[in-house]
């Protein structure tokens, strides 16, 4: 089991559309269905994977290219280590003054490295000032893909 970093700053109008957001349904539209019902999935299924917007879904960082990995860490500790980093880093353009609070910080990067330790994901996201937007996630991979079956972007 491996922890995979994930980060995405931007607009905050751009984190907003969500249909950039959604991977494509499992299954493509059936035969005879209709020719703009069949070519929007396939622009989903194209745009989704190329998309360097976060997903809704924590999990669907996976089905992303591997170019958008941020690091990679065995121990849930150096996972936790680049979350605390990357809040502190950031905490001065947070739009809120609470979000700065280094108690808080300590917080998310403890309860982060707990659920990374049982095989959980994280996912925090922060407004910043101008209005922009701040994600971050720790995505755990398993040697056999997990119960999602989404296979690593990052060969062993």
């Amino acid at each position: 089991m491996h922890h995979h970093g994930y980060l995405w700053v931007g607009p905050k109008s751009r984190f907003d559309q969500e249909a950039l957001r959604r991977p494509p349904h499992p299954e493509p539209p059936p035969a005879g269905s209709r020719p703009e019902l069949i070519q929007r999935y396939r622009e989903v299924a194209a745009e989704f994977p190329a998309c360097d917007l976060p997903p809704l879904e924590t999990r669907n960082w996976l089905r992303k290219p591997s170019a958008q990995v941020r690091g990679t860490w065995a121990d849930p500790g150096d996972a936790a280590a680049w979350l605390r980093a990357r809040l502190a880093e950031y905490a001065p353009r947070f739009a809120s003054f609470d979000q700065r609070d280094a108690l808080r910080i300590t917080a998310h990067v403890i309860s982060a490295e707990a659920r990374l330790a049982w095989g959980g994901d994280v996912s925090l996201g922060a407004y910043l000032e101008r209005p922009g937007y701040l994600s971050l996630a720790l995505v755990t991979c398993s040697p056999a893909g997990g119960p999602h079956g989404l296979p690593c972007p990052v060969p062993g």
